[in-house]
């Protein structure tokens, strides 16, 4: 049997499947559901409480009526640029003491914050022959799926997968928060040299690195790169580590975790949804968006590039779903913090990879483009761009595959999945029900000798 094959019998379900869905938008509007947890205006219906992250988009004028300000960002209630500027002015890696804070609500002291690097340096391992029968033997084309899989595989290595108690979930997350880079960068070895045709080659950690330097150690053959590179990874896994617990993966991990089920379950969860392109793949989007613009147009032309932005709106360019990937978010609207922070560190490595054209381009559609979509669309609130327009420029001046992309997001996210996962646990004690309406009317049975066919 060919598992892929849709066939003509299943052709005919689909249809019926199709058929069979009434329920249409104006529904929503006539029994007041916030389709997707969103009001009117695109904000998110509040379900729940947590310390963890905000997201502060707007003020109030003297008259107490909102108005958009400069987006902010705040990690257990400190500003991210502050946290940022700390760990750059002391010129080290951010993304230890970025997890330290998530999970402690407390930024580490230094010996506090060497103490907990040892610790992550020791998890950052993977049970014996796990990379040869969970990666290599079972290799796959997708790498989110590949780390997912090896996710729960992990919970059969574990003595005590099921306990549910604080210390033996943060055990559990820390171990994964230092595994991710392993798992990610294997996984992808893995499909290179089997359905790439590629050498495979297989690099352990080194305990004196910090995780962004580990991850671009063990990618690269060599094993080289240079500071501002490590610097700006690292930078990276700091701005997506955590996002206000509203995104949807953070969601899953609550909704998941309030069921008291496993950490592996409540991660592979949150992972499913990461790789959905609406949330964790934009930033591929982004990069697809460009590379089909350079081999479109003259890039050097502002009249041309605003002609073709304006087709992207119009869904005659691209992949025509009308959209210009990395601009407007659901909650920021004049600016993204980790859009304008990424912008000036990805301008320095632009110079240092000879990229500094390709780097013009980007802020000439991140200039144009809100004023585009301004007059081509109605808007309830600004546009600006948001943190995967430039995180995906980032990636490839790092030399970081396409496929690599998304789990490095997720590299990052666990961070902040870990924390609510623990806040969840902690403070919840009651399953995550929503209520849905059922708008179907009642009908009555009937026998199966009296039913007609498809």
């Amino acid at each position: 049997m060919n598992y892929s094959e849709i066939t003509p019998y299943i052709q005919q379900l689909s249809a019926l499947s199709d058929s069979s869905n009434h329920i249409v938008p104006e529904m929503y509007a006539q029994h007041d559901v916030k389709r997707g947890l969103r009001d009117l205006n695109g904000n998110g219906v509040v379900a729940g409480l947590t310390e963890v992250s905000r997201i502060k988009a707007k003020d109030k004028d003297p008259d107490g009526n909102e108005i958009p300000c400069e987006g902010q960002l705040y990690y257990r209630g400190i500003d991210v640029r502050n946290i940022v500027q700390g760990f750059l002015d002391d010129d080290r890696p951010g993304f230890e003491e970025t997890v330290y804070l998530l999970l402690f609500s407390k930024l580490p002291s230094k010996d506090e914050l060497a103490r907990f690097r040892e610790q992550l340096s020791a998890y950052r391992s993977l049970p014996p022959s796990f990379v040869r029968d969970m990666i290599l033997k079972a290799p796959g084309k997708d790498m989110m799926n590949i780390l997912s899989r090896s996710v729960l595989a992990l919970y059969a290595y574990d003595e005590n997968p099921d306990d549910i108690s604080t210390a033996n979930i943060l055990r559990q997350c820390l171990q994964l928060i230092a595994q991710f880079p392993l798992l990610s960068v294997y996984g992808y070895q893995s499909f290179q040299h089997y359905h790439q045709n590629s050498s495979l080659f297989i690099h352990y950690p080194k305990k004196e690195l910090s995780t962004a330097e580990n991850l671009l150690y063990i990618l690269r053959e060599d094993g080289k790169y240079t500071p501002l590179e490590a610097k700006l990874l690292d930078l990276a896994l700091v701005l997506h580590a955590e996002h206000g617990g509203g995104n949807n993966s953070t969601f899953t991990t609550h909704v998941v975790t309030s069921s008291g089920t496993d950490t592996y379950s409540a991660i592979s969860a949150a992972l499913g949804s990461l790789k959905g392109p609406r949330h964790g793949g934009a930033n591929i989007k982004v990069m697809q968006m460009f590379d089909d613009m350079k081999a479109t147009i003259d890039t050097n032309d502002k009249n041309a590039v605003r002609e073709h932005l304006v087709k992207l709106l119009d869904k005659q360019a691209f992949d025509k779903a009308g959209l210009i990937y990395g601009m407007g978010h659901a909650v920021y609207s004049l600016s993204d913090p980790r859009a304008d922070i990424l912008r000036t560190y990805a301008k320095k490595l632009s110079e240092e990879k000879g990229m500094e054209e390709e780097f013009a381009l980007y802020e000439m559609v991140e200039k144009m483009a809100p004023e585009i979509i301004a007059e081509k669309r109605k808007m309830y609130k600004g546009v600006s761009a948001n943190v995967d327009f430039y995180s995906g420029m980032v990636y490839k001046m790092l030399g970081l595959p396409y496929e690599l992309f998304t789990p490095i997001f997720a590299v990052a996210r666990i961070a902040g999945w870990s924390a609510h996962r623990m806040e969840e646990i902690q403070n919840a004690g009651k399953i995550i029900r929503p209520a849905y309406i059922n708008v179907k009317q009642e009908c009555g049975y009937t026998p199966l000798e009296k039913r007609g066919t498809l």
